[in-house]
Order: C-alpha cells, then sequence, then structure tokens
C-alpha cells in the first residue's frame, strides 16, 4: 500500500498541512505515555519507513534522524505516570496526543490518528482529524510519528529513568511487564515512576 494514501484524499480534499499522530507506552507498568505529531513535506520519500513496532531499534534509531531532520514541524509530548494514575491511560492517551498537535508551529489542517480512538472520558483530540486503525502501517506521517514517539519513550527510559532508579533496569525493559521487571518489583516494590493502576497483577501475585 502506497504509505501516502490517507494524505493524498485529504490533499484532494482542500486541506494542506496533514498531521500524523501516534503514542507510544501505553502499556508498561513504568513511565509516561508519549505522543508525537507529524507533518512531513508532501509524499517525502523516506526509505525504510514503517510502522515502528515492525522495526529493529537500530533502524527506529536512524529513522529517528531523518523525520527530525526533514519533517517541516514536529513535536513530542509525554503524560507522566503519576498523571496516568489519576486520569486512566485513555484520557492519558487523548491528552498527549492533542498536547502533540497544539505544539506544532505549523497549524495542522488535519490530523490522521492512529487507532480507533479519539476521546476518554476527560480528555479528547480536539482538532480537526480522522482516526485510522493499524495507521502507523498505513500512512506515511503516522508511522513517522510512531518512530519518534516510540525512540523518545525508549531514550527516556533508558538513561534518565535507568539512572534515577538504576534497581529496576529500565533500560532493559523499558518499564514493560517482563519476567526481569516482575522479580526487580518482587525485591524493591514500586517506584515514583510506576503506575499504581497497573500494578495489578504484580499485586495478585505476590504471596
Amino acid at each position: 500500500m502506497d504509505l501516502w494514501t490517507y494524505e493524498q484524499e485529504q490533499w484532494n480534499q482542500g486541506f494542506d498541512a496533514i498531521c500524523g499522530v501516534d503514542e507510544a507506552g501505553a502499556g508498561p507498568l513504568a513511565g509516561p505515555v508519549y505522543a508525537a505529531a507529524v507533518i512531513l513535506p508532501r509524499e517525502l520519500d523516506i526509505p525504510g519507513l514503517n510502522d515502528s513496532k515492525k522495526l529493529t531499534e537500530k533502524k527506529r534509531e536512524a529513522l529517528f534522524d531523518v523525520i527530525t531532520a526533514q519533517a517541516v514541524s514536529y513535536i513530542i509530548q509525554r503524560v507522566e505516570a503519576a498523571e496516568i494514575d489519576e486520569i486512566d491511560i485513555l484520557n492519558a492517551r487523548m491528552k498527549a496526543m492533542q498536547l502533540a498537535i497544539d505544539g506544532l508551529n505549523v497549524r495542522p489542517d488535519m490530523a490522521l490518528i492512529d487507532g480507533n480512538r479519539d476521546h476518554g472520558s476527560r480528555f479528547a483530540v480536539t482538532a480537526p482529524h480522522i482516526t485510522i486503525v493499524g495507521g502507523d502501517g498505513k500512512s506515511a506521517s503516522i508511522a513517522a510519528a510512531s518512530i519518534l514517539a516510540k525512540v523518545s519513550r525508549d531514550r527516556y527510559m533508558s538513561t534518565e529513568l535507568d539512572a534515577q532508579y538504576p534497581q529496576y533496569q529500565f533500560a532493559r525493559h523499558k518499564g514493560y511487564g517482563t519476567k526481569l521487571h516482575y522479580q526487580m518489583l518482587d525485591q524493591y516494590g514500586p517506584c515514583p515512576a510506576h503506575r499504581v493502576t497497573f500494578l495489578k497483577k504484580w499485586e495478585a501475585r505476590k504471596p
């Protein structure tokens, strides 16, 4: 599939600046959820561009540099673990995505959003938008946003958070519920970077 099909449909309808929006880190037990919004030059050819989950870490890192160098506008935002606990992950995802759209220095005429959700109980994507299920593999703009969000989150977990709480080895699992992460939770208990509302499975395992 041509990764520019969805953008082309919007251009044909008279929309000019199209941004792709995606988030990363909805599922982990710790750390923020990240969202990125990207406006790419029209039909820019970025070899290897794809859904971030289908790429190696090395390829994502290389594409991150290409995207940030060539984008018309991009921004990366996040919502912290404590707020995820307060408003729930769906609202946090929606808030992060709208923050990203609002933060672009070029105002988009239309946003292409990955997934099928555009609102939670308290926060919603309020900018003009369409949702695309599997959009990170169908739209160049969303694929670019998925890479920026994923790489930014992984870098934060592997550097800042890993240095702040070295006992949890965040660089190795990025906060996801791996066997190692559960072992570290058993040993040290949760830290302020953990999402308390995500720890029910771990708490249920405790003797």
